[in-house]
């Protein structure tokens, strides 16, 4: 139930480039053989499309992805200096992200050990004579990282936000979401045929004869279609009433009379988690089905689906050969990235994921001065006065509901650049000697760390992302926006840009947030972030009505081929980007009001900058294959769409760039999008 804007991004590029020395908007990037009007992204976009073809590492090319690189250079230059650090006090940051780091380079070492490191949990599996057994496996093997079977971990209870509860919810698949088993289309059908003859190769790499393996995979994937069948779709998902189900101990062994409870929470360490009202689940009838494989699935099945998960889940830390098959079906296959990264990124990549507070607690201090901080709260201020002008003046709201959003509004928590507390790594043992134990100890630590959450106080001082990430986030449990040092450098944000670019760019990425609040499903969280009705019956009426016209829209817009966008997944996101654009743009309008409105710049006015600085921000090509993924399973939109979707609903827009109502782009008034 987390609201990011941005999905994860493959943090790669194939050159470098000082993006601190920027302004956040290069009229250099302008296809002037496109007409705005008929397609402005491609119009505000084009040359830079045209100039900036993927590299062969990537799965995308954009203005994202060369800032996390300009990031990259950052990190691992304090990565590079703490692994050479022998002065490093023991036990500090500084040693644990030097020696993770140079476990992880000293490739001679993890080629040698090959799949060594994962012996233990290998004779685990195989010493496995019984499905009484699993519950305890399963602990262990979830308590090392890998995702088995379904997911357990401590989270806000939705409806009681004050404190975390333990969460059951559905997982266990190999391949990206459920759709990948059941949809027909040729496409699904050639990536599971793909997918088998991938997991073959990998129990060949472990050493099984290639019909063994072959077997194999094939039980691999009716397994996971069984519970890929049980599973949740994610529109479903976007429901959180629907995946909020609290119950008792007694009432979750109910679900699954055949997997012992009380053994799998006592591996995990929870002995105690038997007062009431102490679960959620997320789909009930998920953890029957999987309760019921228990018995109507050999035990030799369950061993091969659990050799199969260790193996995925850790493939990309072992030896050469296990890397580069991995990558070629996660990479190639379904994101068509045709080179693998170069192993100091993916190495930066582990030592970040493991330890991204560590490192940045170093990359915050060389690299985001307390003054740049400061600017971006005022700008958040500003934005948060508008948005709440906006609500007061809202003509479909009523009064009553209008009263608790505009509370809620003013409990948004904002936290930027980084924590004022910084994540404790005392208890984490790192070494130099195996990088697959380092990563298997990072993930052990971190689900340890989360579990202990259980049953006590939510801490509202947590981040949920680290410093240096190029991403921001709504919490609506927390009802708090999120800004890291990461993301507030340009193409989002400069010092040396004008305010239109700015507020088209880091502007509207905060109205977005801001909007998340008020979205299809943040708009279900009240201001403390329980998941409860604030809302009269004529106001959800009122904005169910409004959001359908997001929904409408967007899922006729043609991602690739014949595949068209789900309305209904990114519905949250084109809601947040529409209300986001729209919040930046009327925050300027008042800033330009009090102070005035600048001269054109570049041959641009100051309205039509504005709406370049939203265009910018979205630059990218995609691979087909990516783009494909993207739409079956991410909840974002498209970038061509997150731009021309939004500037489609604005009069403003066409205004700006004297656009009439026959251009391609227009849409009907009564048709527009327009909530917040």
């Amino acid at each position: 139930m987390r609201h990011f804007i941005f999905s994860a991004l493959l943090a790669t590029t194939a050159f470098i480039h000082s993006i601190h020395a920027q302004t956040a908007f290069d009229p250099a990037n302008i296809d002037p053989a496109t007409k705005p009007c008929d397609n402005f992204f491609q119009y505000a976009n084009g040359t830079w499309l045209k100039n900036n073809p993927i590299p062969d590492q990537y799965s995308t090319w954009g203005s994202f992805v060369e800032l996390v690189e300009d990031n990259n250079l950052k990190l691992k230059s304090i990565l590079e200096a703490a692994s050479a650090d022998s002065a490093a006090p023991e036990g500090s940051v500084r040693k644990k992200i030097g020696d993770f780091y140079a476990s992880g380079m000293d490739v001679e070492a993890v080629n040698q050990a090959g799949v060594s490191p994962l012996q233990p949990e290998f004779d685990r599996i195989a010493a496995l004579t019984s499905t009484k057994e699993l519950p305890a496996l399963l602990a262990h093997l979830h308590d090392i990282g890998v995702g088995a079977g379904f997911s357990f971990f401590a989270d806000q209870d939705a409806k009681d936000s004050s404190r975390e509860i333990a969460q059951f919810y559905q997982g266990g698949l190999g391949l990206p979401d459920r759709d990948y088993y059941l949809k027909t289309d040729d496409a699904s059908k050639k990536i599971r045929e793909q997918y088998v003859e991938h997991v073959a190769k990998i129990f060949t790499l472990l050493g099984d004869k290639p019909d063994v393996a072959k077997t194999e995979a094939d039980t691999v994937l009716a397994f996971e279609t069984q519970l890929a069948q049980a599973s949740m779709t994610k529109v479903e998902q976007r429901d959180p009433q629907a995946v909020y189900h609290k119950m008792t101990l007694a009432e979750v062994s109910a679900l699954t009379p055949t997997f012992d409870q009380k053994s799998y929470l006592a591996g995990r360490g929870l002995p105690s988690a038997e007062s009431p009202g102490d679960f959620c689940v997320g789909q009930p009838d998920f953890l029957k089905k999987f309760d019921a494989m228990l018995t109507s699935v050999p035990v030799e099945t369950w061993k091969t689906y659990l050799r199969w998960q260790l193996l995925s889940d850790n493939a990309g830390e072992l030896s050469d050969p296990f890397v580069n098959e991995n990558f070629h079906f996660f990479g190639t296959i379904l994101n068509g990235t045709k080179e693998l990264k170069p192993r100091w990124k993916r190495v930066l990549a582990a030592t970040d994921g493991a330890l991204g507070e560590a490192t940045g607690q170093l990359f915050v201090a060389q690299y985001f001065p307390p003054e740049a901080k400061q600017r971006i709260l005022d700008l958040v201020a500003s934005l948060r006065a508008t948005l709440r002008t906006r609500i007061d003046g809202l003509a479909w709201m009523g009064d009553e509901t209008k009263k608790a959003a505009l509370h809620k509004l003013d409990k948004f928590t904002v936290k930027m650049g980084y924590p004022d507390k910084w994540r404790d790594y005392s208890t984490l043992q790192i070494d130099r000697k195996s990088y697959v134990q380092n990563t298997l100890r990072a993930a052990q630590f971190e689900i340890h760390r989360n579990l202990a959450k259980i049953g006590k106080p939510v801490d509202r001082d947590e981040w949920l992302m680290t410093p240096q990430t190029v991403n921001a986030y709504y919490n609506p449990a927390l009802n708090e926006i999120v800004f890291p040092a990461g993301i507030l450098q340009p193409p989002f944000f400069s010092a040396k840009s004008d305010d239109a670019i700015n507020f088209g760019g880091i502007g509207a990425v905060i109205g977005h947030e801001m909007t998340h609040g008020f979205d299809d499903e943040g708009r279900q969280f009240d201001a403390d972030g329980n998941l409860k009705e604030w809302w009269t019956e004529a106001d959800k009426k009122a904005f169910n009505e409004r959001a359908q016209k997001v929904v409408d829209q967007y899922g006729n817009y043609t991602a690739i081929d014949e595949l068209k966008l789900n309305g209904q997944l990114t519905q949250g996101e084109n809601i947040a980007d529409i209300g986001g654009v729209r919040i930046a743009w009327t925050a300027l309008q008042e800033k330009w009001a009090r102070e005035g409105k600048p001269a054109p710049i570049d041959g641009f006015t100051a309205e039509q900058r504005f709406f370049l600085g939203w265009a910018q921000v979205w630059r990218s090509n995609i691979r087909k294959e990516a783009l494909r993924m993207r739409v079956l399973t991410d909840p974002h939109s498209p970038a061509i769409h997150r731009v021309n979707g939004v500037v489609a609903n604005m009069p403003e827009f066409f205004t700006a760039f004297g656009c009439d109502s026959a251009s391609p782009m227009a849409r009907k008034e009564a048709d527009r999008a327009a909530i917040w």
